[in-house]
């Protein structure tokens, strides 16, 4: 277990030039963490380079992008996109001739699926193959990359990788009840871990959201060593997630989301950035603060953590700029509701000796219950009730906020090197935030 290191001061140190070089190691798709570095790389005049996870055909073959899709990638990115298929996981792999993983969890059924059984010896060989394939085609990145990176030029890595859920039918429905149910809907999660499908994912889970790290770090060793060589700097950063400080009771207090599958992998980030540190790489995994993106709005109430950041604003010297966040977040609430009402909702939430019993920093990440998904996925849905326009939240303008803080954290925090696992709490992105808009 990682002891809680949080970042308690602004950084500002920046190694970082026009002429060097960020590489993001993930495919951009949406608005998400990592708009915020790349956002302080393109500040700092740095060349933006992505790669690509590559596109699945009709048979389900891992193909490069077209070139209308390559355009369209780099336009996004504003930068250069390396097209060799960097699709992550094991899922979708298997040795010639026999079943990948999907295809043998293919007859997985709402009824059946805690009973089924997979041969372990071929799931191993598919996680052969994946593993094979993603770092041979990271190897060739690397070596493409390594030509667009002018000698004397720093380089600046950053992990986005994480997922690695199979593609199959049945999961939807058990993954409904598992993050959404309550009630006679509600389904443990441990029920998941302790089945075939679960051991599967969490496998899949490290692969895409971990060991990924890893395998950055080793095929980019010809350039660390090249780029250290003339006298250059190299960082890495990667995305975690374990739990945040927020204001409870007018204090900072670690809490978190359960129940959160990908806590296992996101732990096993954290070992890769420790190791690689003690080997003298400056990998650090930042955990950042829940926020409302496409992917983690299958989690319901992942997000009610994050209205105490208005009251975190304030505390942290805000003046009249976070006073107008306030007004925007009562702006969207429906007539005859107060804003202050929905902290104090959220507060009460915060107080129940059912959410109390999950703040349990060294057992997470915990199994749910059925007491805290009345008690969180209610709170979430009365609250997601009081606003105007559901499409129009009080949680989306704060994930906004968040991710804005979050850039140049990460940004210079690497530059400043550290620790190798650093938490950005609720404190700090609110500092930030104001340091921002002062």
């Amino acid at each position: 277990m990682t002891e809680l290191t949080s970042l308690r001061h602004i950084p500002t140190a920046n190694v970082f030039r026009k002429g060097d070089v960020f590489v993001l190691f993930g495919e951009l798709f949406g608005r998400g963490y990592v708009n915020g570095l790349i956002d302080e790389a393109r500040k700092t005049g740095m060349t933006i380079i992505g790669i690509t996870v590559g596109r699945r055909d009709e048979n389900g073959t891992l193909r490069a992008l077209t070139a209308e899709e390559h355009a369209e990638a780099e336009a996004k990115l504003g930068g250069r996109i390396i097209n060799i298929p960097l699709m992550a996981g094991f899922d979708m792999d298997a040795p010639e001739g026999e079943q990948n993983p999907t295809e043998m969890l293919s007859g997985i059924t709402l009824k059946s699926w805690q009973e089924d059984k997979l041969d372990w010896s071929r799931i191993e060989r598919c996680h052969e193959a994946g593993v094979r394939r993603f770092t041979e085609s990271a190897r060739q990145a690397m070596a493409e990359i390594d030509k667009l990176i002018p000698q004397g030029a720093n380089v600046f890595f950053a992990h986005t990788m994480a997922g690695g859920i199979p593609k199959i039918k049945a999961f939807l429905a058990i993954a409904n009840r598992i993050y959404k149910g309550r009630g006679e809907r509600f389904m443990s999660s441990r029920a998941l871990l302790d089945s075939d499908l679960g051991k599967l994912i969490l496998m899949n889970f490290d692969e895409v959201t971990a060991n990924t790290l890893k395998h950055l770090i080793d095929a980019s060793a010809p350039i660390r060593e090249r780029v250290k060589a003339a006298g250059g700097e190299v960082r890495y950063t990667a995305y975690g997630y374990h739990g945040t400080e927020i204001l409870i009771g007018g204090q900072y207090t670690w809490q978190t989301y359960t129940n959160y599958t990908q806590g296992y992998a996101k732990m096993r980030l954290e070992s890769i950035a420790q190791a690689a540190w003690a080997q003298g790489v400056n990998a650090t995994v930042f955990n950042c603060p829940e926020i409302r993106t496409n992917s983690s709005d299958i989690f319901v109430g992942v997000e009610l953590s994050l209205f105490p950041l208005l009251a975190a604003l304030k505390k942290e010297g805000g003046g009249a700029w976070a006073q107008q966040q306030w007004d925007i977040c009562q702006s969207l609430l429906g007539e005859g509701t107060s804003l202050q009402s929905v902290l104090d909702t959220i507060e009460q939430y915060n107080q129940t000796g059912t959410s109390g019993h999950f703040r349990n920093f060294p057992a997470w990440p915990m199994d749910n219950t059925p007491e805290l998904a009345d008690v969180m996925i209610g709170t979430s849905e009365a609250v997601t009730a009081l606003h105007t326009d559901k499409k129009a939240l009080i949680t989306d303008h704060l994930s906004a906020l968040v991710l804005e803080s979050a850039g140049p954290l990460m940004f210079h925090g690497a530059s400043e090197k550290i620790a190798p696992v650093l938490w950005l709490n609720h404190d700090i992105i609110a500092r930030q935030l104001n340091e921002l808009h002062k």
